[in-house]
């Protein structure tokens, strides 16, 4: 199946899409080392040719008519920082909210899904009628905004249309989740909003595939039967919250997975390796507000403020109590990328491109489920007989 991605960033979720079996026809990213990294990788997502299949370029100037009715699945991240709890919070006045960009590129391609992820702040209560003028564009993505028509007219149009009993061409069924990337073995506490749409023509049965760990698995293995401790050989270190766990079962779910979980067999960064991007990074500090990840829990959101640290979610606590920056490879591994995918920029940018992916895994999962629908609306859709796939 083909897929093409837009604001793909550093890679995550394009990644996830090819782990899911899709074949890119094209990455877009506008940004010269964020496209940088798309091009050391290439091979990941697999091209034969990074410059040929990676268009570094604004999306205005972008033209994707040549694509219509040619592509399975659209993904990407539209820019989050209109929404970002920890931005200013501009939405529509924000010149980075390129939703617009999304819902044109969206009709000109026409394809059968897309998936499209952005931060929780999306779905605040200030936020909540542009989020559902977001939800309609989606929807009706014919229904163009008209030059110097503004958002809120076009709103209007949307819901009068949305409403009407006329018969509609183009639509998108769409719904959205709101997950924790945690909950799915993602060795962080990432929440993030997935917003999923299948072409009217797709006949499938899609819900938002279930978590598959939990919280409380892992206390299980912590506190119940100490699995967890002897799997890493070490005690118990003292750093978690009490819990009580006299009423616990055995749980259905795996256990979340930890920091210590996902980086604790890299070698001490300090010292000469072989890994990719395994370089101690000098300088943490904490103080308040400003504190970093505890290894037996999964690790606080990576983000992607101006210095790659903005609140400490980018260092992690040692047993000893010490603390310092995560290298971009144990922040890459906590984002679920491979360890042969090389970031080639900067500590800072690679933090950056990091802090703005969606964990690959995650990514992985949803562009699976989307898969599984596609392919069943194409065998519904052959002992119809309304074609051949």
């Amino acid at each position: 199946m083909k897929s093409l991605e837009i604001f793909a960033g550093g890679g995550g979720l394009a990644l996830g899409v090819t782990e899911a079996g899709f074949s890119h026809a094209s990455l877009v990213e506008w940004d010269t080392d964020s496209a940088k990294t798309l091009y050391h990788n290439y091979r990941q997502f697999g091209f034969d040719d990074g410059k040929e299949w990676i268009s570094n370029d604004d999306i205005h100037n972008i033209s994707f008519a040549a694509y219509q009715d040619k592509i399975d699945l659209l993904s990407g991240g539209p820019p989050c920082q209109p929404f970002s709890i920890g931005g200013k919070h501009k939405a529509y006045n924000d010149k980075r909210d390129l939703f617009s960009e999304a819902t044109r590129t969206l009709a000109e391609i026409r394809p059968r899904a897309f998936i499209f992820e952005n931060v929780r702040g999306l779905l605040r209560k200030s936020f909540s009628k542009y989020f559902g003028y977001i939800i309609l564009q989606l929807n009706y993505p014919e229904i163009v905004k008209n030059e110097n028509e503004k958002w809120l007219d076009h709103l209007a149009r949307l819901e009068k249309y949305h409403t009407s009993a006329t018969e509609k061409s183009l639509y998108y069924k769409v719904v959205f989740r709101l997950v924790n990337a945690a909950d799915y073995g993602v060795p962080q506490k990432r929440e993030r909003v997935f917003i999923i749409g299948f072409r009217n023509d797709i006949h499938g049965n899609w819900s938002f595939p279930a978590p598959t760990h939990s919280e409380e698995a892992l206390h299980y293995t912590q506190f119940i039967t100490k699995e967890y401790w002897k799997k890493h050989s070490v005690k118990f270190s003292g750093r978690l919250e009490p819990v009580d766990v006299s009423l616990f079962d055995p749980p259905e779910r795996k256990p979340w997975v930890t920091v210590r979980d996902a980086i604790s067999d890299l070698p001490n960064p300090l010292e000469t390796n072989d890994y990719y991007n395994h370089k101690f990074q000098g300088g943490a500090k904490t103080y308040p507000g400003h504190t970093g990840s505890i290894m037996d829990e999964p690790a606080k959101t990576i983000k992607a403020g101006a210095h790659g640290v903005p609140g400490g979610e980018n260092m992690i606590v040692l047993d000893d109590g010490t603390v310092r920056y995560l290298t971009v490879r144990e922040a890459a591994r906590i984002q679920t990328f491979p360890d042969d995918y090389f970031f080639p920029c900067s500590w800072t940018e690679s933090m950056r491109q990091i802090g703005n992916a969606v964990p690959v895994k995650l990514g992985s999962i949803v562009a699976n489920s989307v898969k599984r629908t596609l392919y069943s609306s194409k065998r519904k859709n052959k002992n119809n007989g309304h074609g051949n796939f």
